[in-house]
């Protein structure tokens, strides 16, 4: 059985999220902290996860969308991007890039570190749109609705919504939710989950 036709969550999947400086930066847009949680037996392990600030080699001005915390003073001593490149290569490379409306933070990624290699992209927006016919569909709404929060917060402690160990946490334990409740009784396959229509080219 290949791994597109086993059970979702058998497949090597790291959840991931990244917080930037702003789409309107355009092609100057920063990396200002970023996340990747591996999921094990479907469920998120924030133990075994990647977590960093990055500095962005420039002030960003304070935007009302950028997280709290993500400072200038706090980014100064971060990282660059570049230089948690191999790190993030060795969690992600071959593995299934998971994110909500992942294709946002995939390309933002894929701009600053382009030999980046998932296996694919898993996003949980468009099973929302699946599982959840009414209501608001953002991360943490999504994650209110399926009373999710509390576990989030047990296993990210001293994280919190919008920052990026927060939401990658939360969007591995999101999957799980969406895929009960748009397959009760049964185990979607990672082909079925995967949403292969949505799918951007990846390099």
């Amino acid at each position: 059985m290949g791994v597109a036709a086993a059970p979702w969550h058998t497949a090597p999947i790291v959840a991931f999220d990244l917080e930037g400086s702003g789409a309107q930066d355009r092609a100057r847009e920063a990396i200002l902290e970023l996340a990747a949680v591996p999921l094990v037996n479907g469920r998120p392990e924030p133990d075994q996860g990647f977590s960093t600030l990055v500095n962005p080699g420039r002030p960003i001005p304070r935007r009302p969308w950028i997280s709290p915390g993500l400072t200038d003073d706090r980014l100064a001593g971060a990282p660059s991007i570049i230089d948690v490149g191999a790190t993030l290569a060795g969690r992600i490379n071959g593995r299934w890039l998971l994110g909500h409306n992942v294709n946002v933070d995939w390309r933002l990624l894929r701009r600053h570190l382009p030999h980046l290699r998932p296996a694919g992209l898993i996003d949980t927006l468009p099973l929302a749109r699946q599982a959840v016919r009414d209501g608001r569909r953002s991360l943490t709404d999504l994650i209110n609705h399926f009373g999710l929060a509390g576990a989030v917060d047990l296993a990210a402690p001293g994280s919190q919504p919008h920052r990026a160990l927060w939401d990658a946490t939360a969007v591995g334990y999101l999957l799980g939710s969406l895929a009960a409740a748009i397959w009760p009784g049964a185990i979607p396959t990672l082909d079925a989950i995967r949403s292969p229509e949505e799918q951007p080219r990846l390099f």
